[in-house]
């Protein structure tokens, strides 16, 4: 429980910078890592089907997709920095982080 409560408020704090950041620049221009479209190309190829302008839990959450989730990260140790660490997101990319349109996953 402390490991994830510690997670959760690192997750938050970075919520907070990259929500300012993607508000404040067109996202089209932002780069958060040096190899950003390797890990979204490497995110269309794994999860070619995942809707995510609005999220299903189910989606991310469930046993068969922690199982795709896990081999998807581990492609990136060594090359992002806290490439595991949990994050916050929202499942209406059109609403702000608010509860009940968040989850830590």
């Amino acid at each position: 429980p402390r490991v994830e409560l510690a997670w959760a408020m690192k997750a938050h704090q970075h919520a907070q910078v990259y929500f300012n950041l993607i508000s404040s620049v067109d996202p089209k221009f932002l780069s958060l890592t040096k190899v950003d479209d390797q890990i979204y190309e490497e995110f269309r190829k794994t999860f070619r089907d995942l809707k995510i302008d609005v999220l299903d839990p189910e989606e991310l959450k469930s046993e068969p997709a922690k199982a795709k989730w896990r081999p998807f990260c581990l492609r990136f140790e060594g090359v992002v920095e806290d490439f595991n660490y949990g994050t916050l997101l929202r499942l209406d990319s059109r609403r702000e982080y608010t509860e009940e349109n968040t989850i830590f996953g």
